[in-house]
């Protein structure tokens, strides 16, 4: 009797399982750093965007890919920014630059950390790796990025962007006396 329980109980539980559609990208290219030229392939992904960019970041000071987001939303690109709370309070967080541009970020703070680091571009094309969009990322650190051409991969990455901005709450900064570096203008 044990036995036959088990035995639907394993039928039962396999029975729930869904096979995943198959994902075979049209295009991977690999990034190294440092100086291994991972910010320029963002940078040149962004350029490229024609509809949609959307952003996890865990650590995000980098200006030549915030410049790069705000020029894509000039271009009438919709750029969403999702970042880890820690980014309420680092001295170079872009956060306050994209705010000043008309994107407003979001911050998780539902997780200890929410350590993504991806880019969702026209519902296609994938950037994830460790490489933090950072200049210490692209000049000092050991880090990879990979860029994925895959509509499939993009489609799960865009539904679990979209999960965490269900309970992504709005940047602000707590008040000081002077914004950081005056980074509003400090740009353009």
């Amino acid at each position: 009797m044990k036995r036959w329980m088990c035995l639907y109980l394993v039928l039962g539980l396999l029975a729930g399982c869904v096979r995943q559609e198959p994902s075979i990208p049209q295009g991977v290219q690999v990034y190294f750093s440092p100086e291994g030229g991972c910010t320029e392939a963002v940078v040149d992904a962004l350029n490229h965007a024609t509809n949609s960019v959307l952003v996890q970041a865990y650590s995000f000071t980098s200006e030549p890919i915030a410049r790069a987001l705000v020029d894509a939303q000039k271009r009438h690109v919709r750029v969403q920014v999702i970042l880890d709370r820690s980014q309420r309070t680092e001295k170079y967080s872009e956060a306050d630059f994209l705010m000043h541009y008309g994107i407003p970020p979001l911050i998780d703070a539902k997780h200890a950390i929410a350590h993504n680091k991806i880019m969702v571009i026209d519902g296609y094309l994938i950037l994830t790796g460790s490489f933090n969009f950072t200049k210490a990322a692209e000049e000092k650190n050991a880090e990879n990025l990979l860029v994925i051409n895959d509509p499939v991969l993009a489609d799960k990455y865009t539904r679990n962007w979209h999960a965490h901005q269900a309970h992504a709450e709005p940047y602000d900064r707590p008040r000081q006396s002077e914004s950081p570096r005056g980074r509003q203008s400090s740009h353009y």
